[in-house]
């Protein structure tokens, strides 16, 4: 029945896309973030249910008199480049196959995010956005906070089955960063009887964040925390509901899990812990021998063999700074940190664009929440292999369409806009020149 349902809504989207192309990312979003397909058990886990959706996306760009030139801000540059020099570390990897095969599926993904730009342009559709990235991990966190709560957190709380978010890490992390536009959403874009549930699912999703008994989770959401209170309008508020989140959670947790969270100040004695340093002394050691670093997929035996403090104890790297670091080298792991300050700082800028605009305000709270998401990314994401999330790429985009609306209608001045030269504007611009298709973790 599950297949069915999916394969319908799917299928049934198809219409609307061809007459509107810009639901083609929306769908795909939802495709990529919640992956309900994996939530079934027949024929619709193998269908290319993403690649289906891309093209028709495509067709109807084609059908239709839509933009087709990429919004060159300084955050798109940036992408574009780390893209490139990601071709260059593929090119010179240490295991081409497996770096080839990682570097298709990252490419396809990112070659939506580039389309997203040209068709998300108007508030609504970017609010369309937002909704569905929100629900579709939210649905997750509702479940996992529910299920910590029954069983009283005697459980983790796992994501669906041979996805991106699939372990209690990865679900913990994307969690934490829809709990910022949970609150925005329920804030300023849902009718005012409805807010209390939004509310509440907002604090569900913390708590199923928690659930998770994801270390890096739990650190990325007490940073998060305190952010999300220092920058809310509302601090009251904020406060309320961090406050009813702790409550819930000191009563249902139970000792295991803060014997496990405590394991923190002793990762001395952790053997995931040391293994995890390891391969972060790998990663380094590996960039500094290799400028274009060891490229996708680099963390294999052999490697720690040639450049492990212990060669014997094989680790994922675990965190998206020596990952980048580890595959991409120096250049790589700068482009990496670069666009995620560039974003931020253009956030900043947004909120400055739209102080004392009454009818803007909105603007003003989905750049905040934006940055409060990126911390809980950069923060957990310490502690996790998920640099090439869709979801921080995702945050990227938010804040170029509101550089680009706000550009065009003279609140945002030059700064931070990039001229492109006419040829490879034209060469990159075009939708021709884009491929779509599945992702590992988003998509399979």
């Amino acid at each position: 029945m599950r297949d069915i349902a999916v394969t319908l809504a799917v299928f049934g989207s198809l219409p609307f896309i061809l007459k509107r192309p810009w639901i083609g990312i929306l769908v795909w979003t939802w495709l990529g973030f919640m992956n309900p397909h994996r939530m079934a058990w027949g024929f619709s886990t193998t269908m290319p249910f993403a690649y289906i959706v891309a093209l028709t996306t495509f067709a109807s760009m084609l059908m239709h008199r839509v933009p087709k030139r990429i919004p060159w801000e300084r955050e798109t540059v940036v992408l574009a480049l780390f893209i490139g020099w990601m071709l260059i570390t593929t090119i010179n990897a240490l295991f081409p196959a497996y770096a080839w095969e990682q570097f298709e599926k990252i490419i396809k993904i990112q070659v939506m995010i580039f389309v997203a730009m040209m068709l998300i342009t108007t508030e609504d559709r970017l609010k369309w956005l937002v909704w569905v990235i929100a629900i579709s991990i939210g649905v997750y966190g509702l479940k996992g906070g529910i299920f910590t709560i029954i069983h009283g957190g005697a459980f983790r709380v796992q994501g669906p089955p041979g996805t991106f978010i699939e372990g209690n890490n990865e679900l913990g992390l994307a969690v934490a960063m829809t709990v910022p536009l949970l609150y925005f959403l329920a804030r300023n874009a849902t009718p005012l009887s409805l807010r209390p549930a939004v509310y509440a699912i907002t604090v569900l999703n913390a708590i199923g964040a928690i659930g998770t008994q994801s270390r890096g989770a739990m650190v990325g959401m007490a940073i998060m925390g305190l952010v999300f209170w220092f920058k809310s309008r509302q601090k009251f508020m904020v406060a309320i509901l961090g406050a009813l989140s702790v409550l819930v959670i000191a009563q249902i947790m139970p000792e295991e899990w803060y014997d496990r969270m405590n394991s923190i100040k002793t990762y001395q004695d952790d053997g995931s812990a040391q293994g995890r340093i390891n391969a972060w002394w790998t990663a380094f050691n590996v960039a500094k021998a290799r400028i274009t670093g060891g490229g996708f997929e680099t963390f294999q035996p052999m490697v720690f063999q040639f450049y492990a403090p212990n060669p014997n104890d094989v680790h994922d790297v675990h965190s998206i700074y020596f990952e980048a670091l580890g595959e991409h080298g120096f250049p790589g792991l700068f482009l990496f940190l670069l666009l995620a300050m560039m974003t931020w700082r253009s956030a900043s800028s947004i909120r400055r664009a739209v102080k004392g605009i009454p009818e803007r305000a909105w603007w003003a709270e989905l750049a905040t929440m934006v940055q409060v998401s990126l911390v809980a990314y950069l923060v957990a994401g310490a502690f996790l292999g998920m640099a090439y999330f869709d979801y921080y790429y995702n945050l990227v985009l938010i804040v170029v369409v509101m550089k680009v609306m706000l550009r065009r209608e003279g609140l945002l001045g030059d700064r931070g806009r990039v001229a492109v030269a006419p040829a490879a504007s034209a060469a990159l611009g075009t939708s021709a020149s884009l491929s779509p298709s599945p992702r590992r973790g988003a998509i399979r």
